[in-house]
């Protein structure tokens, strides 16, 4: 790789994981009136949503097109969370262009995310959410990161 396109993607890296503290560590404000989340659970300023398929599961409780757009628009946007910033990473770092690499990092990094929000909202009340379902969304953006980068180089991997 050449020096200047490893710069450019050390910038990617470095400006998507601001887009990513922007958009994950700050104020989430309260959802539009009519649009609610089945399936919260809070514990004082923590709030948790720990059913797996959460959207499947209580979807008889939506009352709304609106909440069903709602719903629908944060899974897709949670499985391209952490897309562009693992697609980058697998370009700087060959050492991760491994399926368990990548799905493991997927994970770790979602995590964090999500225990952050966590710490955040009780030191601050950032009115955040704890979602069991954001762990493996993410972590599927990660691995579609994986996969569009083997689609590319198919001839270079043997994974």
């Amino acid at each position: 790789m050449t020096r200047k396109r490893e710069l450019i993607l050390r910038l990617g890296v470095a400006v998507y994981g601001l887009c990513i503290v922007c958009f994950c560590f700050t104020p989430q404000p309260q959802l539009p009136i009519g649009v609610e989340t089945p399936g919260i659970q809070t514990f004082g300023r923590l709030v948790f949503l720990l059913t797996p398929l959460n959207s499947l599961w209580n979807l008889g409780e939506v009352t709304s097109l609106g909440q069903v757009l709602w719903i629908f628009l944060q899974n897709i946007l949670n499985v391209f969370l952490l897309f562009p910033l693992v697609f980058q990473l697998i370009y700087l770092c060959p050492n991760l262009r491994q399926t368990k690499k990548i799905i493991l990092l997927s994970f770790l990094l979602s995590l964090g995310i999500e225990c952050t929000q966590l710490v955040l909202d009780f030191l601050f009340d950032f009115n955040r959410v704890f979602e069991i379902d954001d762990l493996w969304t993410n972590t599927l953006g990660g691995y579609l990161a994986w996969v569009l980068y083997k689609g590319l180089h198919k001839n270079k991997i043997r994974n």
